[in-house]
């Protein structure tokens, strides 16, 4: 019976897929029927084989129900979504305190941080680069912007926006202020105290050095614990995060912009499949094993619509995998600022539907300058609110293309976040173990503990 639940799964995704098209075609007690037969077999194959994978993904296609059966409740239960998203950043800064500290200080890692630091930063300067260059030609082939009708609105909104410049980004890495960083969320700015921090008590002696070490030890795994008990609340804020956003949309949106996303999802799967696996067999990381480990986190990330939600669990995982913690509390962090790979590939294909959207054929010179302009932009502004509008609209005063189409992507804006956000939770993931593997410190493991 075990190996046939998988091939249950896979037909309950298909009859509520199916349900979904009758209702977009207007046959809406088919479409009910049809989903909820669904959703009660993929109840019972949860209850057969929980997890905390299957339990997401069966409160998502609950969430995503509710939104369409009553929009009105479902508009409700965002403060379940929010909730969680309070309860991960109350463990963020802790975390990544202790486990950054005491992977330089209990360990000695002196010499080490700065050949990863230098690892990861071409790493996800290759990484980023690739998924602007992909963003691009899967715009430039599909030309989904094209015949696109623009609303009728002003730029006045949008034009308080400004981006950073480089010496304002290197000044955000570091923090004037670490009670003020902590209460921010800025991850990086955290990242860089606690290296500082583990520094300073590496270079101290045994005796005094080591009573620190022990209660940042225990801190540590004290918030890896916090983590596992605020996960029993991820599917129910998976739920509730969707149903308010189908129930506040409505499935209706894709239509207008339907093209933009299907383009964006099969860009995200060719990315995948054509970078992302390459780099697994490359650097010799199991591919199961790796998919095992990461696919809660990435769930958590696709149904929150923020990478930042799966943090805590992603680096819980990545551990278990095989990475040893300094290196997952030193890349991961990191990673949140230069590695955003789902961004990238978003950036780039919303750059140019709005060129594209406005009538204008970018050329090769153009599309070049654009990336560049993506690719400098884009770092360092992972803390700062709407930071991907902040972004676009950089680029589209470098290139001189109108802002107003950007209104129009903003509409379907949160359905394209789920695929980036995992994306980025998948390539944040990715970096750790090829980080670990290239310190020969890693030791993989099949799938989760």
């Amino acid at each position: 019976m075990a190996g046939q639940l998988p091939i249950l799964a896979a037909t309950a995704v298909l009859c509520w897929l199916g349900g979904a098209g009758l209702g977009l075609l207007g046959q809406a007690a088919a479409g009910v029927l049809l989903r909820s037969g669904a959703i009660l077999l993929f109840a019972w194959i949860a209850a057969r084989r929980p997890s905390l994978l299957a339990w997401t993904f069966l409160s998502m296609m609950a969430g995503v129900e509710l939104g369409l059966d009553a929009s009105h409740v479902a508009t409700q239960l965002r403060f379940l979504g929010d909730l969680f998203l309070r309860l991960i950043r109350m463990i963020v800064a802790p975390l990544l305190f202790a486990t950054i500290t005491t992977g330089i200080a209990a360990h000695n890692r002196l010499r080490s941080i700065g050949r990863v630091a230098l690892k990861s930063l071409i790493y996800f300067e290759l990484v980023t680069t690739l998924g602007l260059i992909f963003g691009a030609v899967a715009m430039n082939l599909s030309g989904a912007g094209w015949g696109v009708p623009l609303p009728s609105t002003t730029e006045a909104a949008l034009g308080q926006q400004s981006v950073l410049t480089w010496q304002q980004a290197v000044l955000n890495f570091f923090p004037e202020n670490i009670a003020q960083a902590v209460a921010q969320n800025q991850i990086l700015q955290v990242a860089v105290f606690s290296i500082f921090f583990g520094t300073a008590l590496a270079l101290l002696s045994e005796d005094k050095r080591a009573p620190m070490v022990a209660i940042l030890q225990s801190l540590a795994d004290t918030m890896f614990q916090i983590t596992r008990i605020v996960m029993y609340l991820a599917p129910a804020a998976a739920g509730a995060a969707l149903a308010y956003t189908v129930g506040r949309l409505g499935l209706a949106m894709l239509l207008p912009l339907g093209r933009l996303v299907i383009v964006c999802y099969a860009t995200l799967a060719a990315f995948c499949v054509l970078v992302a696996l390459p780099i697994l067999l490359l650097w010799r990381i199991p591919v199961r094993g790796f998919l095992k480990a990461v696919s809660e986190p990435a769930a958590i990330g696709f149904a929150t619509t923020t990478s930042e939600a799966a943090m805590p669990l992603a680096m819980e995982r990545m551990e278990s995998f095989g990475a040893p913690r300094w290196i997952v509390a030193f890349v991961m962090p990191a990673a949140y600022s230069f590695n955003m790979t789902g961004s990238s590939i978003y950036l780039a294909m919303a750059s140019i539907f709005a060129a594209q959207a406005c009538g204008i054929h970018l050329s090769l010179v153009q599309q070049i300058t654009m990336l560049a302009t993506l690719a400098i932009a884009s770092k360092g502004v992972a803390g700062v609110p709407r930071a991907v509008l902040v972004v676009l609209m950089a680029t589209a005063s470098v290139i001189h293309i109108s802002t107003v189409p950007i209104f129009l992507i903003l509409g379907v804006d949160a359905l394209m976040d789920m695929g980036r956000s995992l994306m980025n939770v998948v390539g944040n993931s990715l970096a750790c173990a090829v980080i670990a593997r290239s310190e020969g410190e890693f030791a993989p493991y099949e799938g989760p503990r």
